[in-house]
């Protein structure tokens, strides 16, 4: 079976459904396997795919390095 890449109509169609998004600003969809995708307003620039398990370790990595960048600050 091969899987055929989503088209930007197929991107932009989960884009605009507002079951992908809880709380209006946390994007979750399977589907898409983008670790990155465009904010609900684009214009403020990338989210995280919470259904991605790849773009949730980037989070943690990003979100491990403020406390980090802190203690060596001293």
């Amino acid at each position: 079976m091969i899987s055929e890449k989503p088209t930007q109509e197929d991107f932009d169609n989960w884009h605009k459904d507002p079951n992908n998004w809880y709380l209006g600003f946390l994007y979750y969809n399977p589907k898409d396997k983008r670790l990155l995708p465009p904010k609900r307003l684009k214009a403020f620039g990338w989210t995280v795919n919470f259904a991605n398990p790849y773009s949730v370790l980037i989070l943690i990595a990003i979100l491990a390095l403020i406390p980090l960048a802190l203690l060596l600050k001293n």
